[in-house]
């Protein structure tokens, strides 16, 4: 009796184990440096949006001192560098590139030149492969490499997202890295 009880429960923990299994599994991670910058900018990327999205458009006026830039303007920085970055590495000509909103435009306007920036940006980072990574583009007067190019603007957004959470936070907001874990 007891081995068949045994059985049995083994029967139905091995069932549920395997229900609450992903149908397939995800698709692993693309190996290399392309991978890897690729990896940390969609990471930076969700935060960013979601900090836009979540900070009321009343709060994008808001700067904790009077001498440092507001929230909307540290969005507006986030474009013209993404513009700039990603723009160089896509080859498209500085006339042709994203225009950035004022600092001082609605909300839903400045969310919009993001987004928009953001889908240049994803462009620009699926061009970096193992194979491209130290190709040589022009980036104003320089030549850098495309993956160096890319990093440099992780490490930016990075420090944008920073000061953004600082700003949710000085207003009570939870920013999106510590509310989605």
């Amino acid at each position: 009796m007891r081995m068949i009880l045994a059985t049995a429960l083994l029967s139905l923990s091995t069932t549920v184990v395997l229900a609450q299994a992903p149908a397939t599994p995800p698709t692993p991670p693309t190996p290399g440096p392309g991978g890897e910058v690729q990896r940390s900018y969609n990471g930076l990327k969700g935060n960013i949006l979601k900090s836009a999205d979540k900070m009321p458009e009343d709060l994008y006026s808001f700067k904790p001192t009077p001498d440092i830039r507001t929230f909307a303007r540290i969005l507006t920085h986030v474009i013209e560098a993404q513009v700039g970055a990603c723009g160089a590495v896509n080859g498209t000509a500085p006339a042709d590139r994203i225009k950035t909103p004022a600092e001082t435009a609605p909300k839903a306007e400045i969310v919009a030149a993001l987004k928009a920036s953001f889908d240049a940006c994803d462009k620009a980072y699926a061009t970096v492969t193992d194979a491209t990574a130290l190709d040589l583009v022009a980036y104003g007067p320089l030549k850098r490499t495309r993956i160096g190019i890319m990093w440099g603007n992780v490490s930016h957004d990075n420090e944008q997202y920073a000061q953004l959470a600082t700003y949710m936070r000085l207003k009570n907001i939870t920013p999106p890295s510590a509310s989605e874990k």
